[in-house]
C-alpha cells in the first residue's frame, strides 16, 4: 500500500463537460438502491475529493445486496469516447491482492509445500537474514504479519532479468530493520510479498501469475490476473485506468486540470508481456504486493468463498488460522502509519468495531480485510465472516489528495470519500 501522509445520475456532470454514467448494474433499481444510488453518485461528484471511477458491491447475510458501478473507467481523448466503469470493471486493487496471496500461499501450505514457521532460505534457495540479527531466521508468519525486520526503503520490486538474491544479499542498508528483530516489531513491507511470491515459484516451479491462476482464479471462474498482459481481451477491454488530478510521480495537484492517466493506460497499445524471466528467481514484476486486475463482482465471489468456509478451496480451518489476530498494537511494538494498523492476522488487516478502527460511521461493522493506495486507486476489502456480511470499494481516482487534512475521514485513518461509500453502502445495503 502507498500512502503518503501528508447514474438520474445521468444528468450530473463530471467536470465541465462530460457526464457521470449512470449506475451500472443489470436491473432496475428498487427504490432503496436508487437511493443509494443517488447518494453514492453525489459522493463521487463532491467537488472537494471527486472520483473518476467507482466500483461498489455489498453482502449481507451471504447475499450480494448491491453492486453498481459509477463514473468512467477510461476517461476519452484523441477521438476515443469515454467508457464507462461497472461493478464487474477491473482495477488493479492494490494491495487488497495481498489477501489474495495470501489464499494461493495456504493453499500451498495445505498441500504440504511450504510451513509458516519455516525458515524461508529453505525455500528461496539462498539465505536470507536481517544482518542486524542474523542468527534468527525470516518465516513465511514474519512476511504475512509485516513482522520480518525487512523494510521497503531499499525498494521492493525489480525488473525480470534482476534475481533478489543480487539485491537482499548482502543488499541495500536500507533494507533491514536495526531496531528490532523477526517477529518483534510491525511495519507494514512491500519487499515481504515479493518474497512470498518468489516463494510460491520456488516450490511449484511454476510462474507466479500463473500459478495464482491455477490454484484460484480458474476454479472459482474469475476473471482475474497480478499482470495485463495475461488477460484475456474481453477482461483487458474492461481494465480501468487510473487516474489523478496530478501530475505522474509527483505531489502537484491540480483539481481544477485535467484526469492524468496514472496506471494501466493500456488503451492505444497492448501492455507487453514479461520476457526473460527465471521462475524462482524474483516474483515482483507480477506484483504479488499490489498488482492483481480483478473487478468487485469477482472480489465478492472470493468473499463469499471466505464466509462459506472455503468452498473446498480451503479448510474452514485455515480459514480460521488466516483470520485469527496475530498482531495486536500495544504502544510499542509497531509502526501504525498515524493510525491506519492497529490489528493484523496472516496477511489481512483486522478492524476491531471500536474507536479509531470504525470503517462505518456509529460502528455495527467490525471486518477483517485489507485496504489498498496506489496511482490514484483506493479500494477496501472488508468482511464480517462471522454474520457474512461484507463490502468492498474500488475507487479509480481522485481529484485532490484524498489524505489531505481537508479530506481526511472523521473517525478513522482512511480518508473521508471512504468513510461516506463504507457508512452509505452500510446503512443502505446492509444494515
Amino acid at each position: 500500500m502507498q500512502r503518503t501522509r501528508r447514474n438520474l445520475l445521468g444528468m450530473a456532470m463530471l467536470g465541465a463537460t462530460a457526464p457521470l454514467l449512470a449506475a451500472s448494474r443489470g436491473a432496475e433499481p428498487s427504490a432503496s438502491a436508487a437511493h443509494l444510488d443517488a447518494g453514492l453518485a453525489a459522493i463521487a461528484l463532491d467537488p472537494a475529493c471527486e472520483l473518476a471511477s467507482l466500483a461498489v458491491l455489498a453482502i449481507r447475510n451471504g447475499d450480494v445486496s448491491y453492486a453498481a458501478g459509477f463514473g468512467r473507467r477510461f476517461i476519452g481523448r484523441d477521438g476515443m469516447p469515454d467508457r464507462p466503469a461497472g461493478p464487474d470493471t477491473l482495477f488493479r486493487i492494490a494491495s487488497v491482492s495481498k489477501l489474495v496471496t495470501t489464499l494461493g500461499l495456504l493453499r500451498l501450505h495445505e498441500d504440504g509445500k511450504v510451513a509458516l514457521d519455516a525458515d524461508v532460505s529453505d525455500y528461496l534457495g539462498f539465505t536470507l537474514r536481517n544482518p542486524h540479527f542474523p542468527a534468527q531466521p525470516i518465516t513465511l508468519r514474519h512476511l504475512l504479519t509485516h513482522t520480518s525486520s525487512l523494510r521497503d526503503a531499499g525498494g521492493y520490486a525489480w525488473p525480470a532479468g534482476v534475481a533478489l538474491k543480487d539485491v537482499l544479499v548482502p543488499g541495500d542498508a536500507r533494507t533491514y530493520a536495526a531496531n528490532a528483530g523477526p517477529g518483534a516489531y510491525f511495519t507494514y513491507c512491500n519487499l515481504g510479498w515479493g518474497v512470498i511470491g518468489t516463494v510460491m515459484e520456488r516450490v511449484t516451479g511454476e510462474r507466479f501469475d500463473r500459478l495464482m491462476r491455477r490454484l484460484l482464479f480458474d476454479p472459482l471462474g474469475l476473471q482475474a490476473g497480478y499482470h495485463p498482459a495475461g488477460l484475456a481481451p474481453a477482461a483487458l477491454a474492461n481494465l480501468a485506468t487510473l487516474y489523478r488530478k496530478r501530475t505522474v510521480d509527483t505531489e502537484v495537484w491540480d483539481p481544477a486540470g485535467p484526469w492524468i492517466a496514472q496506471a494501466d493506460d493500456v488503451s492505444g497499445t497492448p501492455p507487453p508481456a514479461v520476457e526473460g524471466y527465471v521462475i524462482g528467481t524474483n516474483a515482483t514484476p507480477f506484483s504479488p504486493t499490489g498488482g492483481l486486475r480483478i473487478g468487485a463482482c469477482d472480489l465478492g465471489v472470493l468473499m463469499r468463498m471466505l464466509m462459506q468456509g472455503g468452498q473446498g478451496l480451503l479448510q474452514p480451518a485455515t480459514l480460521a488460522r488466516m483470520f485469527g489476530r496475530q498482531w495486536t498494537y500495544d504502544g510499542r511494538n509497531g509502526d501504525t502509519a498515524d493510525g491506519l494498523f492497529h490489528a493484523w492476522g496472516l496477511g489481512n488487516e483486522q478492524f476491531p468495531d471500536a474507536p479509531g478502527t470504525r470503517l462505518v460511521e456509529g460502528g455495527g461493522f467490525p471486518a477483517v480485510g485489507h485496504l489498498g493506495d496506489a496511482y490514484g486507486l483506493l479500494s477496501v476489502f472488508a468482511v464480517d465472516v462471522q454474520r457474512k456480511n461484507g463490502m468492498i470499494v474500488l475507487i479509480g481516482g481522485t481529484s485532490t489528495d484524498p489524505f489531505a487534512p481537508a479530506n481526511k475521514g472523521r473517525y478513522s485513518a482512511l480518508a473521508r470519500c471512504q468513510e461516506r461509500i463504507l457508512t452509505a453502502l452500510y446503512q443502505g445495503a446492509i444494515a
